[in-house]
């Protein structure tokens, strides 16, 4: 059964005290709802409660997001100097944990930072006695006054304990019970503000948001239109995401002066972000030097490097500069870093640490100005695993790293790319395309292009030539696309392969074995049956070109005059 309530009235007395008390509230929804920052006014929020809740000062502190620091916010006398943050002990945390606590007794401690805090627990009226270190603003105003005796009520704001007030009053045992239900409300009132200053914070951080996202946006685009201006081959073409992304972040560091590391799969663009970043960067009118690490055997890196003086080898007959003083005030472009040699690697670590190298040969030092962007597709990690580059080279070069998403996963960027080539190609070869039937340009896209990029415009380029100025169509793209279709789809495989096919592709291994060349010939031998001694169509069944599979029927003494129909 439920406890019975006391039927005893309340002391007259006591009801028109809390009346009055909480008549006295009024003006603080006032005085909180016309403000976004609870700072500006809570001076006045301290005048008005102190009509409910008698204190000689009041503080509002908040917790950090662990909740192991509590920030002094705001003071009700005074001005927030030094400090202001604490570090929680576990009891101190425990106490700040509870919507109301009501400490009877404060008192010095040996420590002059800490101060003892006696707690009576109004269940059992036992007292618990903990160490606290107030912020240097608090404890001096406590020592000051002579104040004995705290009240404190959380401020909740989304459900969760945000901070809390603290009533400081001079006297031991000064709070009681109603005194704890005013403050309640007084929090209530605080934290309402609280909320709506987090809101209008909220609102003002995300307006700035905003307002860097279109000014990034509008330098993206600036330099995009200035490297299509320059009617260089290294455009940057793509709408999807995830490009976008890659070149606001190439934006943003651009600017600086901070290396920069170009990774993902080979044919994903990495010098065409390298020219971005150079577009974009203060050394946009110097130099932009690229060198290809994996094309130069070691020595003659080095000499393309850093230059070499007359007879430096065999065959220096004059000096000459490299390319870290032709480069000199603009960009030095690394591609393929992780092929460069573990001697080279060594040489080139001074040039960043200490922006300075010598040419082959020579005995004096040179200081050197330039941004180095480097590029690779291996994964550096491992090497660095296999001892196949350097750790320290590696950090030197990863102060900023920018990944390159492969054409597989911005498919988006296809159709731009496709648009872009087709006008490129047709341009230089003086013939261009009428343009791309649905069904080739189907297969485009549902291709996965592991040569990313490069291999997209490799693929247009021989189209464009096959078609002739007219149409581009399946039969103009690269076997592999069609291959792949076929793959994809096995209902069209159904219907164009011969059925000898399908069942040598399900063909069990016997234990000892088959025969790949006596299997390839009888696949070739039901290709050509199947086709009508037609070459072409029998190529088509086979997925190879007309040349494979005369190379086919030449190995297999196959070829012969009757066979050779293509009608």
């Amino acid at each position: 059964m439920p406890p019975e309530r006391s039927s005893a009235p309340e002391d007259p007395a006591l009801l028109a005290e809390r009346l009055r008390r909480l008549e006295a509230l009024d003006p603080l929804f006032v005085t909180v709802a016309e403000t976004l920052d609870i700072r500006e006014v809570f001076q006045q929020v301290a005048a008005v409660a102190r009509e409910a809740v008698p204190h000689d000062f009041l503080t509002l502190g908040l917790f950090s997001e662990d909740r192991w620091t509590a920030r002094l916010y705001a003071l009700s006398e005074g001005r927030l100097e030094g400090p202001l943050d604490t570090r929680l002990t576990p009891a101190t945390r425990d106490f700040l944990s509870r919507d109301i606590v009501v400490a009877h007794d404060i008192r010095d401690h040996a420590d002059p930072k800490m101060i003892h805090v006696v707690v009576r627990d109004p269940a059992t009226g036992g007292e618990h006695v903990f160490e606290s270190e107030p912020t240097p603003p608090m404890r001096q105003m406590i020592r000051e006054r002579d104040i004995h005796s705290i009240l404190y009520a959380a401020v909740h704001v989304r459900g969760a304990i945000a901070g809390g007030l603290l009533f400081h009053a001079g006297p031991r045992g000064a709070y009681g019970k109603e005194d704890a239900r005013m403050a309640k409300r007084i929090a209530d009132c605080v934290a309402l503000a609280l909320a709506h200053e987090r809101l209008a914070e909220e609102a003002r951080l995300a307006g700035e948001a905003r307002e860097r996202a279109a000014r990034l946006e509008v330098r993206v685009a600036r330099l995009t239109e200035e490297l299509a201006a320059s009617g260089g081959p290294h455009r940057q073409i793509g709408v999807s995401t995830k490009w976008r992304d890659v070149l606001a972040q190439a934006t943003k560091v651009a600017p600086t002066e901070a290396t920069v590391l170009v990774t993902g799969e080979s044919g994903t663009g990495k010098e065409v972000v390298a020219r971005f970043l150079h577009r974009g960067s203060p050394r946009k009118d110097g130099p932009f030097s690229a060198i290809n690490c994996a094309a130069l055997p070691e020595q003659l890196l080095e000499s393309e490097l850093f230059g070499h003086e007359k007879g430096a080898f065999t065959g220096a007959a004059a000096a000459r500069a490299g390319r870290l003083e032709q480069a000199a005030g603009g960009v030095l472009f690394l591609d393929e870093v992780g092929e460069m040699s573990l001697a080279v690697q060594a040489k080139f670590l001074r040039v960043l640490q200490e922006r300075e190298f010598q040419r082959l040969g020579a005995s004096t030092v040179k200081k050197t100005d330039v941004r180095v962007i480097a590029a690779t597709n291996r994964d550096l990690k491992a090497a660095l695993a296999n001892g196949l580059f350097r750790e320290d080279l590696y950090y030197r070069l990863h102060v900023f790293e920018l990944h390159l998403p492969p054409l597989r996963e911005r498919t988006d960027d296809i159709v731009a790319l496709l648009d872009h080539f087709l006008t490129e190609v047709g341009a230089s070869i003086g013939r261009p395309a009428a343009g791309i039937s649905r069904e080739a340009k189907d297969k485009m896209m549902a291709y996965p292009w592991p040569g990313n990029v490069r291999e997209l415009r490799n693929a247009v380029e021989r189209a464009v030539i096959l078609c002739e100025g007219g149409l581009i169509s399946s039969e103009h793209l690269p076997i592999s696309l069609n291959t792949a279709a076929r793959a994809d789809s096995p209902a069209s495989a159904e219907s164009s392969a011969p059925p000898a096919v399908l069942a040598a592709a399900a063909v069990n291994l016997p234990p000892e074995g088959i025969d790949l060349a006596d299997l390839e010939r009888t696949l070739v031998e039901q290709a050509l049956e199947r086709a009508g001694a037609n070459r072409s169509k029998a190529a088509r069944l086979l997925g190879l070109t007309r040349a494979q599979l005369y190379g086919r029927l030449e190995k297999y003494g196959l070829a012969s005059p009757s066979s050779d129909n293509d009608a």
